[in-house]
């Protein structure tokens, strides 16, 4: 007869060993240092996601049921990992499509004494929330930027956009949230999502941990091969501990002051309604400036986070 020890068991016999050990009881420890994480997710980074119709369109795409189960099984590997690399508060940002893809019934933990809380909806803060009270920050099921060589579904914020510059630095989803992070003081630490994700992610992050789920067959955004879910989520929550391990390690990305971010969208048409002035600048038919005293405040002239 075989028997399985759950992972809460093996924790709570592993610290009553080692306070045993130490001649203490656990109510004569001192309660572990708070580590607020930020976790935002997203939808076309998640393992097995290749079609945006069939598997990520919310309530409408024929497999979009599948894929958030699949999402749902990505952030709870990750919550595992949080709480073994010493989390004490996770916030979730439910962040495609608008926020209504993870239920809070399909976020769970072993652990009643890890905070876990969803952000979803929308309209959200247009800097989501982020303070200095966090810890760190994370991604899962993270895609590329618009028109990265094999990138799997690569875009960035809508498919309307062709190329985003921070001072000169080509950025997408990933870049723009770690340069917010890091003006607030928070260092970004790990990635899930295609290979493509993980090399912007290094790109800004070199240190950073990566779990890469899926890579496209060739240059093709829509093709390409997956680790199953089980495997996928075993490597998350085995890359998600080793950053938390590491965090004291990591550094806040700098953006220089001031700041110049720069949008091209794919077409005249696809462009917004700006309206020129001071730190609002026309470039040409599909090109504009947004000019700021420091990262943030540039680009929130473009659009929120």
């Amino acid at each position: 007869m075989t028997f399985r020890i759950s992972r809460r068991v093996v924790h709570m016999l592993l610290v009553a060993s080692l306070l045993a050990c130490a001649g203490l009881t656990e109510a004569q420890t001192a309660p572990r240092p708070t580590k607020k994480v930020f976790m935002i997710t997203d939808l076309e980074g998640v393992d097995g996601i290749f079609n945006f119709d069939l598997q990520c369109v919310p309530f409408k795409g024929a497999l979009y049921p599948e894929s958030r189960k699949l999402l749902a099984a990505e952030v709870n590997a990750a919550i595992e990992g949080f709480y073994e690399g010493g989390a004490t508060d996770i916030v979730i940002y439910d962040n495609h499509y608008g926020g209504h893809n993870l239920s809070t019934l399909d976020i769970h933990t072993e652990h009643p004494e890890l905070q876990l809380q969803l952000l979803g909806g929308s309209p959200v803060s247009p800097t989501l929330g982020l303070d200095s009270s966090y810890s760190a920050l994370a991604f899962i099921g993270l895609h590329s930027m618009a028109g990265t060589p094999g990138g799997i579904l690569p875009h960035s914020f809508t498919w309307d956009i062709k190329n985003i510059w921070v001072n000169g630095k080509k950025v997408g989803e990933i870049g723009a949230r770690v340069m917010l992070a890091g003006e607030l003081g928070i260092p970004a630490i790990m990635v899930s999502g295609d290979r493509a994700a993980c090399n912007e992610f290094h790109d800004l992050v070199p240190a950073g941990k990566c779990a890469e789920v899926k890579w496209a067959s060739g240059a093709s955004s829509t093709g390409g091969y997956s680790l199953t879910s089980a495997e996928a989520t075993k490597r998350i929550e085995d890359r998600v501990t080793q950053a938390m391990l590491q965090l004291s390690s990591f550094k806040p990305y700098p953006v220089s002051e001031p700041t110049e971010v720069k949008v091209e969208y794919v077409s005249p048409a696809a462009v917004p309604a700006f309206k020129p002035g001071p730190d609002i600048e026309r470039v040409d038919s599909t090109t504009w400036l947004f000019k700021g005293k420091d990262f943030m405040s540039a680009w929130l002239k473009f659009r929120s986070f």
